[in-house]
């Protein structure tokens, strides 16, 4: 029979979301989407030390924003729940008692002066202390204590831990579906531990535990887990679990666009890009972290950005919608290697779904704009500039700066269009754009004929300098759409007020 699909996103809520957990969010998603799966949102939240107020409810906001939809979690409840580790305290001491019971784990009471103490010793034979199958029988702990001390420190309540016990030089192999074979010997390995004194289980206990109840099918996570694989595996030997175990796949790292490491807050604080998909105002420090949702990125741009971030279709497509991203996602075509984030790309992606969006969906992008600088303008008006102008934006912030002119007469002229278009006579021919614009029908057709072909080509002018000062006239700058359509757009009437104004204020410059 075959095992139904499912994953999860387990995220601990010790601050904003990172794009790399996104990531990993997105590629469980797809894959269970496209196996029929159900996706589920678990907190782990074991380190109470590390909590964020708040870090819980912006995870979920950022994925439901991103369009990553859950099936069950933290916030819908579901038949495997609790979702928040914290809330399924009580039953990881059980395992735990499991464990000691059957001899793969044993009690700790070493006090962190007596570690700290051992670490310097081994520093001072430059060497590094490792907590393990060589070293235990050194420390005080129920494998080196009498049965007798070991039951008379329990009932005293000195504070311990409860460790994992390794066996001594055993390969351990963990498949992953995109590595391959890993395999590592136990001599390596620390004794973890998988239960602290106040109650809590570390992560590795819980989330063995947590995936095992929760009949979870396949692990896709970050390759920092890579490491920590060989213990899961070997606890999922020691409860018996091994049948059930999950297929482990380990994602590589997003990486910065420069130089070598992991994508980090200061590569985007340096290089001006957010590495977080929501803002986040830290409750501690106050400080403010941009977000891809505040910064004007698509939603749909964003998982485009980061499924191709590490992944490849197997061709050269590159805008994929989520549908096709499910349709084509397949973990054997997860690199090994980490991705480097390209900050240009993700603006080009940006501008291509920008594209895709409607006129009126632009519109709508523009109006708080457009309030800020108290334009009143018609809704008519503002669809078809939006329509006009978007393909030369990649992010909604960038509207009024290119658009401004359809909505507001200039009160400044660039200096330096100014001194390289409004050459001598040039009122002489800005007199003669009003007197055409006043005498002839305020058609495109009309005008083009009577000022480009019948003026100025007729009168063998520059076409460059007479329309480029029309423009700086109109516009206050040479940039923007075709000059006649700009005109059509705004109107006769304030087409003559700005150019009269342009010749009333620049005037008459001399050879």
């Amino acid at each position: 029979m075959t095992r139904k699909v499912r994953v999860r996103f387990a995220p601990s809520p010790t601050g904003p979301l990172h794009i790399g957990g996104v990531r990993t969010a997105l590629y469980n998603y797809l894959f269970a989407r496209q196996h029929g799966g159900d996706m589920i949102l678990r907190i782990e939240d074991t380190d109470q030390t590390r909590f964020v107020p708040g870090a819980e409810q912006y995870i979920i906001e950022a994925l439901d924003w991103l369009g990553i939809k859950f099936d069950e979690g933290v916030h819908l409840g579901g038949s495997y729940g609790p979702y928040r580790q914290s809330d399924r305290k009580p039953m990881y001491r059980q395992y735990a008692e499991q464990l000691l019971r059957d001899g793969w784990a044993y009690y700790a009471f070493d006090c962190p002066e007596a570690l700290d103490a051992k670490r310097k010793e081994y520093e001072a034979q430059k060497k590094t202390f490792q907590y393990d199958c060589t070293t235990r029988g050194e420390m005080e702990n129920s494998l080196s204590l009498s049965a007798d001390e070991v039951q008379q420190r329990l009932d005293s309540g000195i504070p311990y831990v409860v460790r994992f016990k390794f066996p001594a030089d055993t390969d351990i192999t963990v498949h992953d579906l995109i590595r391959g074979d890993v395999t590592m010997n136990s001599n390596l390995l620390d004794d973890k531990v998988l239960f602290k004194s106040d109650g809590m289980p570390t992560y590795h206990l819980a989330n063995i535990v947590d995936d095992h109840t929760m009949e979870i099918s396949h692990v896709i996570r970050g390759e920092e887990w890579l490491p920590s694989a060989p213990l899961h595996v070997m606890l999922y030997r020691a409860f018996g679990w091994e049948d059930t175990m999950p297929q482990f796949a380990h994602l590589p790292l997003l990486l910065k666009p420069e130089g070598n490491g992991k994508l980090s807050k200061r590569d985007g604080d340096r290089l001006g890009f957010p590495v977080f998909p929501l803002d986040w105002h830290d409750p501690k420090t106050g400080e403010l972290s941009s977000g891809y949702r505040e910064k004007g990125y698509i939603p749909e741009a964003v998982i485009n950005i980061l499924a191709l971030l590490g992944w490849n279709p197997g061709t050269d497509q590159e805008i994929l919608s989520m549908d096709d991203l499910i349709r084509l996602f397949n973990v054997e075509h997860i690199s090994k290697s980490g991705a480097k984030f390209n900050v240009e790309k993700a603006k080009w992606f940006n501008h291509e779904y920008l594209q895709m969006k409607s006129d009126e969906e632009i519109a709508a992008m523009f109006a708080p704009q457009l309030a800020a600088h108290q334009v009143n303008a018609a809704h008519e008006y503002i669809v078809k500039v939006c329509g006009m102008m978007k393909e030369r934006i990649s992010f909604p912030c960038e509207l009024w700066d290119t658009c401004s002119y359809f909505f507001e007469a200039p009160t400044e002229y660039d200096p330096a269009a100014v001194k390289k278009r409004w050459k001598p006579g040039m009122t002489v021919h800005m007199t003669k754009v009003i007197e055409i614009l006043n005498t002839v029908p305020f058609e495109y057709e009309a005008i083009h004929k009577a000022l480009l072909d019948d003026y100025i080509t007729a009168n063998q002018l520059n076409m460059g300098q007479v329309m480029n000062s029309l423009r700086l006239a109109v516009v206050g700058k040479t940039v923007g759409p075709d000059m006649l359509t700009l005109i059509m757009t705004i109107g006769k009437d304030e087409t003559i007020r700005r150019v009269q104004r342009a010749i009333d204020v620049i005037g008459e410059v001399d050879a």
